[in-house]
Formats: structure tokens, sequence, C-alpha cells
């Protein structure tokens, strides 16, 4: 899966072609202002049906423009993302789609953050093959146990873990 929601690597086009849909003429299904952290967003979200594109068990193309401005530095920022959904045409309200989206990106979110963080994984020099995705295995592996062992601070888990090495074998009830 691309950032933005489409699976632009194991479907060559399907970006572009949702991407060039008559977004402009399509009515808003939904949008919301909320105040968030030190920002003020907008939301808004088009749905668009379609049978035309390519892609099994796509029923409806959707677009979320998301405009950010930081409170402190005044910056604004305006992304544009299309996703596609099997859901039939009102079987979802626009604010429900908008709420799965937003919470799937809060999921995002919290995953994505912590390997940079706590793992520098942004900083890894290795690039190419299959060896960034099995380095990163271990890394998920160390947060989802210290996730499910109740632990909020990936960090500080770790280095409560580093004093004593069985924890993580008692977490995985290996002990």
């Amino acid at each position: 899966m691309t950032r933005d929601g489409c699976p632009g690597k194991h479907h060559p086009g399907l970006h572009d072609r949702i991407s060039r849909l008559p977004w402009r003429d399509i009515t808003l299904d939904h949008y919301d202002r909320p105040r968030v952290h030190h920002r003020n967003e907008i939301r808004r979200l088009k749905a668009a049906i379609f049978d035309h594109i390519d892609y099994l068990g796509a029923r409806q193309a959707l677009q979320v423009v998301r405009w950010r401005q930081e409170k402190t530095k005044g910056k604004l920022t305006i992304e544009r993302v299309y996703l596609i959904t099997s859901l039939h045409p009102g079987e979802a309200t626009g604010a429900q789609l908008a709420a799965w989206i937003h919470g799937h990106w809060g999921i995002e979110n919290l995953l994505h953050p912590v390997p940079d963080r706590t793992f520098r994984e942004d900083d890894s020099k290795i690039r190419t093959g299959h060896l960034p995705r099995t380095m990163a295995s271990p890394r998920n592996l160390a947060i989802s146990v210290h996730r499910q062992d109740g632990r909020t601070n990936i960090a500080a888990a770790l280095r409560r873990t580093a004093r004593d090495c069985q924890r993580p074998l008692t977490a995985l009830g290996l002990t």
C-alpha cells in the first residue's frame, strides 16, 4: 500500500485513474472542522461510485482533503488522499467513512513514530531488497510485546528490559 491508501506498487496506474476522476463535479459528503492539538484543521470527504476502474471488489473511490494550519507558526499544509472501498453507496454515511478513515490514521500515527524515534528506523542505511522488512520485524515484535505487556512508553520499556533480559520472555509466557 502506498501512503495515500492506494495500492500503487501492486496496481500500477490505479492512483492516477482515481485522482483523475471529476472530483470538482462531485458533491461533498462530509465536512469537519476540528480543533486538535496546536492546529486548526478542515477535513473534506467526497465519494465517487465507479465500475470502470479495474480493481476487484471496489465500489467507491474516496477523496479526502485536509487543510492543517499550525497555530504557533501559521504554517498551512494541504493534503489530498485517495482511497477505495468495497462498501456499496449508502452502506455508510460520509460521517461514518470520515470517522473510519480518521481512526485508521490514528492507528498509523500511533505505530509509525515509535520505530523512528525509538529505533531511529528512518536513519537506517538498509534500503534494498527484503532486508528493510527483515530488520523491521524484530523491532515490531519488541514494540508489540511491550504494548501487550501494558507499556505505552516503548523507550522506557526497552530501557527496563535492558536491565533484565528475562522480562520479554516473561511477557511472552516463555518462562
